[in-house]
């Protein structure tokens, strides 16, 4: 339990922090996404990369178990929906929801907390496989743009680079001038607390729903895909951290972005909006459990 509180109250210290702040000061949040999104993470990445103690094999297999376990979520999301006979926009925001998750302000954190260092390089790959599937084959989902559209879109994120410059860096044993490294190094360590107190002031923003369609949402992104990750993961023949980081990630609430772009693609932003909100306030209840399932605490 002392695990488990060392892990939940850091983050959750931070975030209320952020809702503090939110409900106090009007910060500009577009401009601390774009922070975290073109300068904070990217570094994050790199230096992780020169860092991480990763093998081949942990890479792929949490790709793969990654995708495996979203080709499932999208199967029940998109079976819910017909189910309950939702029309094409809502559908595509249901889905949308369902395998969007916040695995880059909220679960690189948490990972962090929970696992160490060695968790969160791990948390990175699933950050960076969940971001493919986000900024690559989403707006082609939703929006119905062809593929080297929504490749092209990908290219254009900086965290790409960010990745192929630290393994580039690192293979070619280029080492890093006048403490270059330690600069790096410092301002990557900014990211999380900066994505945590964004999280914080968004929620300040918004006021949760609690209809059947944010119930709903939440339930796939907080229930369903760490139950699919971990069956993936098993299926897989993953290491023991492998999978702990790969449930714990699966666990996250819905990504904003999940908001943005369905107002910005051709879903129901202000559903997706809603869904966001109740699903951070109700993850505060659920990844505690996922902590204590995967031995955490």
């Amino acid at each position: 339990m002392e695990a488990l509180l060392n892990t939940v109250v850091p983050v959750a210290f931070i975030v209320l922090m952020g809702y503090l702040v939110g409900k106090r000061i009007d910060f500009d949040l577009q401009t601390l996404s774009k922070l975290s999104i073109y300068v904070l993470v990217p570094v994050l990445i790199f230096d992780a990369m020169l860092r991480a103690r990763l093998t081949g094999a942990s890479v792929l297999g949490i790709t793969a178990a990654f995708f495996i376990a979203s080709a499932g979520l999208y199967g029940v999301a998109l079976a819910l929906s017909r189910w309950l006979r939702l029309d094409k926009g809502t559908t595509k925001t249901l889905i949308a929801s369902a395998t969007f998750p916040n695995s880059g302000n909220m679960g690189l954190s948490l990972t962090f907390f929970a696992l160490g260092q060695p968790g969160l390089d791990r948390a990175i790959v699933f950050f960076i496989a969940s971001s493919v599937l986000m900024f690559g084959l989403g707006p082609a989902f939703l929006r119905g743009g062809g593929f080297l559209q929504s490749l092209g879109f990908t290219l254009k994120l900086p965290l790409f680079w960010a990745l192929a410059g630290g393994l580039l860096v690192r293979g070619l044993g280029i080492p890093l001038p006048l403490g270059l490294d330690e600069g790096v190094h410092l301002l990557g360590q900014a990211c999380i607390p900066v994505m945590l107190l964004t999280l914080g002031i968004q929620i300040a923003r918004s006021r949760p729903e609690w209809g059947s369609f944010e119930l709903q949402a939440s339930s796939l992104r907080l229930l369903a895909a760490p139950l699919l990750a971990g069956v993936a993961g098993w299926a897989l023949g993953l290491e023991r951290l492998d999978v702990q980081v790969l449930v714990l990630q699966s666990a996250m609430p819905i990504a904003v972005n999940a908001f943005l772009m369905a107002g910005e693609f051709g879903g129901d932003g202000p559903r997706a909006a809603r869904a966001v909100v109740a699903s951070s306030v109700l993850s505060f209840l659920t990844i505690p459990l996922v902590l204590l399932l995967i031995g955490v605490g």
